[in-house]
């Protein structure tokens, strides 16, 4: 089990590293994270729904996405409540308090899952959640050292050298453990080091001497490195001097933000997120993401300017995009009579689209693949969303899905587009066109899938590299020839 000192650590890369390495040398490995807090999320050949962290890491093991390897998923759709899915199945909102409550009952299912991935698979690789020292969240721990104490499995920690204070975040983070727990830690990983290692080799030493567990390895800073993020948002701002400007809005509940991957790694596009109390800038293309909680983003969208920005853009020939939850918002009505997101009502969209949206109990999950309308260009990608729309836009589709099914909408000026496929952009065919209807000219586009497989490959590199693959095959249970 790989946990880290605090979020954001390198737990999921690590993982999706050991699994391609272990899946180079011939070993049936399987990712597993018994407990994900995440709103970005993949469709799974069981037809359920897991985080997009372990859907990569599958890719890595050279599997299809599973419920098993993502048992508990929890999609938080305000600060103190989330929708809590159990082996891919939505069970409904939980305040914090009352899912605190529910991990008894969610610790089965987690042990369910890890009991048939270890009968199938000669290892499995697991993350943890955040760090194992937030000693509020102890008790009925299921995400953790409460797991990995279940199941008596070894824990690698795994820390961030380049935010700083390394050192102090490993041994504070052993100093709140339990005497068991620390005792199952069998050794670190520092993350993300850039510069001489011989610097850096006194303090490593100091470490192994201060704690008695060794540093399994160093891992540097693997600069461009593109593998789907789990949830934060990217850091990087728009490259100036490119040819096309495309912003989206960065919702408080934004969802499946890896839509736009393809886009921010188009070495033609200026792209960027923007966040509160920041101006919408100038722009030739604006997509209006998915969301968790469609209309409080809704009205996070009105207060902080976007609506009369939006009409401004439109006004002078921009376009606009929705995807999602992003489609409900253009729309003239959103209904949640059930207050599945929130609050029960009605709220008012955008109006851009003749189309109205009711949030319905159960959630539609599919993979899809089709074509867009306007263009001969394929389009391949998923459906996770409760709303179900109708309207006078829909006869006027984004695109045809298998069996001849219309998705989504065009605007009869044909300066709005929206549709409920997420993944829009991930073809360079459907990239291109749809840059195309925006008003760009693309001479390239990026497959993301291949970006994608070269970084999980530059991962296992590192691996192989730079940590000591003797140790970790021995802690797996595994031959030492799978080894270097």
């Amino acid at each position: 089990m790989v946990q880290g000192t605090t979020s954001d650590a390198g737990k999921s890369t690590l993982v999706a590293g050991l699994c391609r390495w272990l899946y180079r040398r011939g070993v049936a490995v399987a990712p597993f994270k018994p407990q994900n807090m995440a709103l970005n999320s993949a469709v799974t050949e069981d037809g359920g729904e897991i985080g997009r962290a372990q859907a990569v890491q599958a890719q890595a093991a050279g599997l299809k996405p599973h419920t098993d390897f993502n048992p508990i998923l929890l999609k938080p759709n305000t600060d103190m409540g989330a929708q809590v899915i159990v082996h891919g199945r939505a069970i409904g909102s939980m305040q914090a308090q009352a899912y605190h409550d529910y991990k008894r009952v969610a610790r089965q299912a987690v042990l369910a899952s890890h009991a048939r991935l270890v009968a199938r698979y000669a290892a499995v690789v697991v993350e943890g959640a955040g760090s194992p020292a937030e000693i509020n969240l102890r008790a009925n721990d299921i995400a953790n050292m409460g797991y990995a104490e279940a199941v008596d499995c070894p824990v690698i920690l795994i820390a961030d050298i380049d935010r700083g204070g390394v050192f102090a975040h490993l041994v504070g983070t052993l100093a709140l453990l339990s005497p068991t727990e620390r005792a199952r830690v069998a050794g670190f990983v520092i993350n993300r080091f850039r510069g001489d290692i011989a610097l850096l080799q006194p303090g490593l030493d100091w470490l192994e001497r201060e704690t008695g567990k060794p540093v399994l390895g160093v891992l540097p800073y693997l600069h461009g490195l593109h593998v789907d993020a789990e949830d934060a948002l990217p850091r990087e701002r728009a490259a100036s001097g490119r040819a096309f400007r495309v912003i989206v809005p960065a919702l408080p509940r934004i969802s499946n933000h890896t839509d736009f991957d393809a886009l921010r790694h188009h070495p033609q596009i200026a792209f960027s997120f923007v966040g509160p109390n920041e101006m919408p800038p100038p722009a030739d293309l604006v997509v209006l993401p998915g969301s968790k909680s469609v209309r409080a983003d809704l009205a996070w969208l009105r207060a902080h300017g976007w609506e009369p920005a939006l009409r401004r853009h439109l006004r002078y020939g921009g376009k606009v995009i929705g995807i999602c939850g992003g489609l409900q918002m253009l729309g003239t009505m959103l209904h949640d009579p059930l207050g599945l997101e929130g609050a029960a009502g009605s709220s008012a969209g955008f109006g851009l689209l003749d189309l109205e949206t009711t949030l319905e109990p159960e959630k539609q999950l599919r993979n899809v693949q089709g074509r867009l309308a306007f263009a001969d260009a394929p389009v391949s990608g998923y459906e996770i969303h409760c709303g179900v729309s109708r309207g006078a836009a829909l006869a006027a589709p984004a695109l045809t899905l298998d069996g001849d099914r219309p998705d989504g909408a065009i605007s009869p000026d044909g300066q709005v587009l929206a549709s409920y496929v997420h993944g829009l952009f991930d073809t360079p065919a459907a990239c291109r066109a749809l840059l195309a209807w925006a008003g760009f000219d693309a001479s390239e586009a990026v497959d993301l899938t291949a970006l994608r497989e070269a970084g999980i490959e530059r991962l296992a590199d590192a691996v192989e590299t730079y940590l000591d693959t003797g140790r970790l095959a021995a802690l797996l249970g595994l031959e030492v020839a799978c080894a270097r």
